[in-house]
């Protein structure tokens, strides 16, 4: 059946409320009145107040109610009326959400969801993508559908998913688009990017909105005999890094294309990809391995510094059993990362 974006989302969310009784919903004016934007619009009349919760005007207490109801065991899906004010709740995201898994291994099933982007007249507080705010925590999948069906896909996926994710939905898309979605149950994997068009000249790495300007983009240079491949994303914490090596390897030419801030915008991590490929994969240089992704007194410094000694032809010794000194070329010792529990430092 042919679906809004917003739709797509609403469905989604309905879906899984009715399968699991422990999803809920909490944000502002979510309830009576079915949002800003109509993503809940019945829900109240559906799954009664209970689960249906409309609270202040007040993000952080928004964030640390549904995360202190994901650590008994529900599955809340909490609505930012926009994400531009995501920023009020930063602190209870970034430092208490986002831990979790990193000081004590629980799990946080939550979704933060809301409206993001641009092109509707919005002004300077209604417009923004604050996604990279977030790629940057370690702990918080980061996702950023295109599509009607990736949409409904998506945020069921979040919901079972039981990481904290921070779901943006581009409200340029809301009701712009319509697409074809199944009526049976079915997700769409968190971290994996999708191929909206075949190409073989250049390669538009991108996600969300600009999905569509790049496969408008891709019709009108097809009629020049030059074929757009429009890698969708999908998800950019984690990214589908196998998914940008192939395109790379198989066009080796590639345009990033993002809505964000182009200064800390995901392009600057992509063209780090992109490097990586053509230094390694085509032969022109040596792989430079990074650390494991998590905050840092976590663990991944030494591994880190053993990486670029590596790279820059030093030696070091790698101590084989915990509690053994890292053998460095100069008087310097430390602990090794990997040699810790669990592949973390011991603090």
């Amino acid at each position: 059946m042919q679906l809004t974006y917003l739709e797509a989302i609403r469905q989604g969310i309905w879906e899984e409320m009715d399968r699991d009784p422990s999803v809920f919903c909490l944000g502002e004016d979510i309830g009576i009145y079915g949002g800003a934007f109509k993503v809940t619009d019945g829900f109240i009349d559906r799954f009664g107040p209970e689960r249906v919760i409309d609270t202040p005007i007040a993000e952080s207490a928004i964030v640390g109610a549904a995360f202190g109801a994901s650590l008994t065991g529900m599955r809340p899906v909490a609505e930012f009326q926009f994400m531009d004010f995501i920023g009020c709740a930063f602190n209870q995201i970034s430092n208490m959400v986002a831990k979790t898994h990193y000081l004590w291994g629980a799990p946080a099933p939550l979704v933060l969801r809301g409206p993001s982007g641009g092109y509707v007249h919005g002004g300077p507080f209604h417009s923004q993508n604050p996604e990279m705010w977030f790629v940057h925590n370690p702990g918080l999948k980061v996702i950023c559908p295109a599509t009607p069906y990736d949409a409904k896909g998506l945020i069921k996926a979040a919901i079972r998913d039981n990481n904290p994710c921070i779901f943006f939905e581009h409200k340029y898309l809301y009701r712009r688009i319509k697409g074809e979605v199944p009526a049976d149950d079915y997700v769409v994997p968190i971290g994996k990017a999708n191929i909206a068009r075949e190409g073989r000249d250049i390669s538009v790495i991108t996600y969300a909105a600009m999905v569509h300007s790049a496969l408008e983009a891709g019709e009108v240079l097809s009629k020049e005999g030059i074929e757009l491949e429009v890698l969708d994303l999908r998800t950019v914490s984690p990214l589908d890094r196998e998914a940008i090596t192939q395109t790379v390897k198989k066009t080796n030419k590639v345009i990033i294309l993002h809505e964000h801030s182009r200064t800390g915008g995901l392009a600057g991590e992509i063209a780090a990809q992109d490097d990586h490929v053509r230094l390694v994969h085509l032969g022109r240089g040596q792989e430079l391995t990074e650390a494991d992704l998590g905050p840092v007194d976590v663990g991944g410094e030494v591994d880190a510094q053993l990486a670029l000694l590596g790279a820059l032809g030093l030696t070091s010794q790698h101590p084989s059993t915990p509690g053994e000194a890292l053998a460095w070329p100069s008087s310097g010792q430390g602990r090794c990362a990997a040699c810790a529990p669990n592949g973390r430092s011991g603090r």
